[in-house]
């Protein structure tokens, strides 16, 4: 497969209340926000939200499985979260090629998560390492 500028590729997930209680054990945050009812309703959200890196974790599934791919790398990545994930919302992770290097095999991604509504919630760029296997082209430069 060669990559170009223009590239897409997205994943999908609702993001679940025992997705959310997961991700807390995984990671050791315990933040009330996320996990407790009573706690969440008097936060200017009115209701328990998703931790930001869990639906963010959605992005490295785009590119690790689908774009650029088996074998890529994050190099960075930065996130901004706009607006919250709720339990229940159905995120859609999106990465778009914006750049390739073609003296080295890296990438630059336009990473956006939209929910349900089509409204952004995390907005960023990604700058990765693809690996470069066999059958595998970076494209022409």
């Amino acid at each position: 497969m060669a990559l170009k500028v223009g590239d897409m590729a997205s994943v999908s997930k609702t993001i679940t209340d025992n997705d959310i209680r997961q991700f807390a054990v995984l990671v050791g945050d315990y933040n009330p926000v996320h996990l407790d009812n009573k706690f969440a309703q008097k936060t200017k959200f009115g209701q328990r939200i998703a931790h930001g890196m869990l639906p963010a974790s959605l992005i490295s599934a785009a590119i690790g499985n689908n774009l650029p791919g088996p074998g890529t790398v994050y190099l960075s990545q930065n996130l901004e979260f706009v607006a919250p994930v709720y339990p229940g919302d159905t995120v859609t992770a999106k990465v778009t090629v914006k750049a390739i290097r073609y003296d080295k095999p890296i990438v630059t991604l336009a990473t956006v998560c939209y929910n349900q509504n089509g409204k952004p919630v995390i907005k960023g760029e990604a700058i990765v390492k693809v690996e470069e296997l066999e059958g595998t082209v970076m494209g022409g430069g």
